[in-house]
């Protein structure tokens, strides 16, 4: 694609469309040199407008190119180009400029923005770093703590914020390409210099060894296992120390080790992952939608609460409904809190926070509920209050609103029967706390509608959550696999291996915390007054007798004090405690578990095949529709790594299906089939020599659930 000159006066305009995001194909890069190369040869002309059609300008590299790698030429060579430019060049810029966008804005001479401009470069989550010579050029520009901000965590930044730090020259409200032009008339008036980010410098008095020693040390939690963060740091560094064409050779000796590394890979299909799971096999395009224009939600708690700011955030009213006057008050008065929270670390401000409650309503009846467009419960988890609850709304709401219980394990069709025209429920399971947790399980009901659930996909990427749809089982895709994964470490401690030992080899591998210590941190009388309203055979009583026992004494975790571990008050860290150590011993012999060495690397074996080959069961069930949603699912809700690609991807990729298999095979061998039988699924791909990436789900839609 060429751009479209356009000239206004002494000004040229290039004109970029390349819908829907203006992503930088081979097209636009020669466009960019070929617009550069007309505008050098015309006389008339004095200054050039990069500008961009549509609603954002360059939004990134083009992600088709991803599998071959781009065609020349490259972006690096189309910097060169603009920086080398005997004529000004300046950058309209508006929407997200991501990426290989906010590189080419850094080769132009200056940059002005709308107000609205977001900027970032998020190579890091795709485990590859700015290789268009961003890391070389930002630091020049705007100085090495915003260059490391922005490209070590890849989180974007507002306009204004940019503006401080000095990447954007000028902000302006509305009509960016006419403020284009006429910066560029006043820079040519003015004699302005041709700004070349290349031949600005950084003083490495102020950003020697041990500055870089400190940073990284402050950041060494939040990049804890990722490759791509320190070669950005080391290329930032050698943006202080190296002329730029040297630091330039450096950036790309990075790019290319990011690129070969299998943290790459694994991020660019957690990176296509999440984008496939919004599209359900035999949900088409045209699926109609219903207008979500307000929300109603059961349950002012710490869920209720959290879900409700996620719709005011979006612009949504929110009714929110507590029987109690109490705790309807308490929690308002939480979701207040929590805002105020967020303006005081000058993430929104003041006027957005009363802008948002503004929005929220109470009430202590159902029949304020009446007119809403969705009502989502978040009540006690219990089958019978649910039941009762949906009854209720059946009879108070709209015949075609849409029903949504946040339920984390129980029928969604059981509670479905209770519910006039049950085409309009599913499940919408948030993940706590709701208002921060990427990740929206959407369950799919025997007969929830192909409209209801396309409507809920949609919405949920509006509210910017990760949807993931699942099909009805106890505990649907995230919860039904994490009994595999608990177990296997319950097991473990019963063995031999100390919780904190067991903990301690999760977190090597990359999950925030260990399953024991999460186990502490959610309560552990919840699993506690679940197993109450279960039969001894729905449950393992080996694993469990700890927990029961320790709650028995009072210790439910951090919220008392002592739990699996004990906590001095006011911290959170575990310490090994002699309570439970003594129990685990009582346990062992009671259950006639010998005791035994245990390796890390069984520890992590055994959780993580265990909850693979569950993984594989619900695929084979039709109960999730790709591996890579199952992998969205655990990135996302529980903290699984993302630069691992999710818990199928890791095992299919890391160990191969079928060293798997043979150790899922060993395991049954030592342990007995209850917990070890392995999928038929997995069982046919090894023999058939397939891949989890060939089985895809389709949904019957006989029952008109799509």
């Amino acid at each position: 694609m060429q751009g479209v000159i356009e000239k206004r006066g002494a000004v040229a305009v290039v004109w970029f469309d390349n819908p829907p995001v203006n992503a930088i194909s081979q097209a636009v890069r020669q466009g960019l040199i070929a617009a550069i190369d007309t505008v050098a040869a015309d006389t008339d002309v004095k200054a050039l407008v990069v500008a961009c059609r549509g609603r954002t300008f360059m939004a990134g590299a083009d992600i088709t190119e991803f599998a071959g790698g781009p065609k020349p030429p490259s972006l690096g060579e189309v910097a060169d180009v603009l920086s080398a430019s005997e004529k000004p060049v300046i950058a309209a810029l508006f929407g997200t400029v991501f990426g290989g966008g906010l590189e080419v804005a850094l080769a132009c001479n200056y940059r002005i923005a709308l107000n609205t401009t977001k900027i970032g470069l998020p190579e890091v989550k795709l485990g590859i770093i700015p290789g268009a010579q961003g890391t070389q050029r930002l630091p020049r520009l705007a100085g090495v703590d915003f260059a490391l901000k922005l490209s070590t965590t890849g989180t974007p930044v507002g306009a204004a914020e940019a503006l401080e730090a000095g990447a954007i020259d000028r902000l302006v409200n509305d009509d960016i390409v006419s403020a284009a032009v006429q910066y560029a008339d006043e820079l040519v008036v003015d004699g302005a210099p041709l700004r070349r980010t290349h031949e600005m410098v950084v003083n490495a008095d102020t950003y020697g060894p041990q500055y870089f020693a400190a940073y990284r040390e402050s950041v060494k939690r939040k990049i804890r296992g990722m490759h791509a963060p320190e070669r950005v740091i080391r290329a930032v560094e050698a943006a202080v120390n190296l002329p730029f064409q040297e630091g330039v050779e450096f950036e790309r000796e990075m790019t290319r080790e990011s690129v070969a590394d299998p943290q790459a890979k694994a991020l660019q299909h957690v990176f296509f992952a999440e984008r496939l799971a919004n599209k359900v096999p035999g949900l088409g395009k045209d699926t109609p939608l219903k207008s979500i224009k307000s929300v109603g939600i059961l349950g002012a708690g710490t869920m209720g609460g959290g879900i409700a700011m996620n719709f005011l955030n979006a612009n949504i009213p929110v009714t929110i409904l507590e029987i109690n006057q109490e705790n309807l008050d308490k929690g308002i008065g939480i979701v207040r809190k929590n805002y105020e929270a967020s303006a005081g670390k000058g993430r929104i401000t003041y006027e957005q926070v009363e802008q948002r409650l503004s929005l929220l309503t109470g009430t202590n009846v159902y029949t304020d509920l009446a007119e809403a467009d969705l009502v989502i419960e978040a009540v006690f988890e219990n089958m019978d209050v649910k039941k009762e609850v949906f009854k209720k709304l059946s009879d108070t709401v709209r015949p075609d609103a849409i029903l949504a219980s946040n339920t984390s394990y129980l029928d969604v069709d059981e509670i479905a029967q209770v519910v006039d025209n049950p085409q309009r429920m599913l499940g919408m399971h948030f993940f706590s706390p709701a208002n921060v947790m990427r990740l929206l399980e959407i369950i799919r009901a025997e007969k929830t509608s192909p409209e209801t659930l396309a409507t809920i996909l949609k919405l949920g990427k509006n509210i910017g959550k990760v949807g993931a749809v699942s099909g009805v089982c106890y505990g649907f895709i995230g919860n039904r696999m994490l009994r595999g994964y608990a177990q296997e470490a319950n097991m473990l401690v019963l063995e031999g291996a100390s919780p904190q030992q067991v903990d301690a080899a999760l977190y090597e591998f990359g999950m925030p915390m260990g399953v024991i210590a999460m186990a502490d941190m959610a309560g552990l009388d919840i699993g506690t007054r679940m197993r109450e309203s279960l039969d001894e055979s729905q449950y393992d009583v080996r694993t469990s007798y700890v927990y029961d026992r320790l709650v028995g004494m009072g210790r439910h975790g951090q919220k008392t004090g002592g739990g699996v571990y004990d906590y001095v008050p006011g911290n959170r860290t575990p310490i090994p405690s002699p309570i439970t150590e003594a129990l685990i011993q009582e346990a062992a012999e009671k259950f006639d578990i010998p005791q035994r060495s245990i390796t890390d690397e069984e520890i992590i074996e055994r959780c993580f095949l265990s909850l693979f080959n569950i993984g594989c069961e619900l695929l084979d069930e039709g109960i999730a529709y790709r591996a890579s949603d199952i992998d969205t699912v655990y990135i996302n809700g529980y903290g699984f790594p993302a630069w691992r690609g999710g818990p199928m991807y890791w095992a299919e990729q890391t160990m191969g299906l079928e060293r798997a298999l043979v150790r899922i095979r060993e395991f049954a061998a030592i342990h007995g089939d209850k917990d070890w039988t392995p999928s038929p699924l997995l069982v046919r791909l090894v023999a058939e020599g397939g891949s989890l990436r060939d089985v895809v789900n389709p949904k019957p839609t006989d029952n008109g659930a799509g």
